[in-house]
């Protein structure tokens, strides 16, 4: 199998992430792995989309972290590569990272994506699911079962009426991701709320979303995977992240810790009421972020933290992603690569 993933870049790219640890498996499972960087892409002359890639020169590696250092290193094997002939092609890069330094580099993976499926390369997730899900407006498509009450607005006076009515609030930008810009406002304290507003209304529209006080205990990061939850050898693919100090973040980035999950009926239940839409999206491997019993974001761009459930769980939940991969080129085999793409990345 040949199999491409585009990051951000590839110099920032790090041990831990899901990406290295994907393609490192991916490796030692006999498989070419290219990473390459949205601004190594091309559309030439010919058609055809290229781009300038990576792979790491040996063909079993045990470490992240050696594997990692070869591919960005001097020993990389590094080649313009037919982006067409990939089997499978990952969107890894987050475009909320490149927002503000390089808003070009926002679409260029589902631009690139849309390119490559006209040659039948399975591209993951589904370049047009996630054009669909560029801001956390995406999660408002979801059942009002699942997520707490929500306005998007810019509008002062709706946000303060909305703390009035329901209580406390948590207000964030509209894009953005790990944790960046995110403020609770306690009903009994609406005195800087015009300020607070202010300053997630620079980037845009303000979320203000119910407060969920299940929230002091953290939340639980679940991996799905062709719309169901991501099991290996009977382990879920979950971890927690716990918030620290009075800090209303759990993202581990933002001073949170790490912790291992137990999965109940109700984050089963959250899982089945989203897994149509997901699936409807075309959506392969996604991260759904359970805060008591309700889904406070699903993430569909680069969803990190296989490793965080691969050390509580004591499973390489990278071998049951491959797997799934695998199966997919088998089954575009049969069909000469001529099967809706949308489709196959779910099943």
């Amino acid at each position: 199998m040949k199999l491409g993933f585009i990051v951000n870049d590839i110099p920032t790219e790090q041990a831990g992430y899901t990406t290295t640890r994907l393609a490192m498996t991916a490796i030692n499972r006999g498989h070419e792995a290219w990473l390459m960087g949205v601004g190594d892409l091309a559309f030439d002359m010919d058609g055809s989309v290229r781009a300038r890639a990576r792979t790491a020169p040996k063909s079993t590696y045990k470490s992240n972290k050696t594997f990692l250092a070869e591919l960005q290193g001097p020993k990389a094997r590094v080649e313009r590569i037919t982006v067409d002939d990939l089997d499978v092609l990952m969107l890894r890069n987050d475009p909320a990272e490149d927002r503000i330094k390089r808003p070009w580099a926002t679409t260029a993976g589902i631009m690139f994506g849309r390119a490559a499926l006209r040659r039948g390369v399975v591209v993951l997730n589904d370049p047009d699911g996630l054009a669909k899900a560029m801001t956390k407006m995406y999660f408002q498509l979801f059942p009002e079962e699942v997520r707490p009450r929500t306005l998007i607005t810019r509008d002062r006076s709706e946000i303060r009426a909305l703390a009035r009515d329901i209580g406390d609030i948590v207000i964030k930008p509209l894009q953005g991701s790990g944790g960046e810009g995110v403020f609770l406002i306690r009903q009994n304290d609406l005195g800087n709320l015009n300020q607070m507003i202010d300053a997630v209304a620079r980037d845009g529209y303000v979320i203000a979303q119910e407060y969920l006080p299940a929230a002091v205990e953290g939340d639980t990061r679940l991996f799905m995977m062709n719309g169901q939850p991501l099991r290996y050898k009977g382990r879920y693919a979950a971890f927690r992240r716990q918030r620290s100090g009075e800090d209303i973040r759990s993202n581990i980035h933002a001073g949170g810790h790490k912790a291992q999950a137990v999965i109940d009926s109700r984050a089963l239940q959250i899982a089945e009421i989203v897994r149509p839409k997901l699936v409807e999206d075309g959506m392969f491997l996604v991260g759904l972020d359970i805060v008591g019993d309700k889904l406070m974001e699903i993430n569909v761009f680069t969803p990190g933290g296989l490793g965080s459930a691969q050390t509580f769980e004591n499973v390489n939940f990278t071998h049951a992603v491959l797997a799934a991969m695998e199966a997919k080129v088998q089954y575009m085999g049969y069909y000469r690569r001529d099967f809706n793409n949308v489709d196959m990345a779910t099943l």
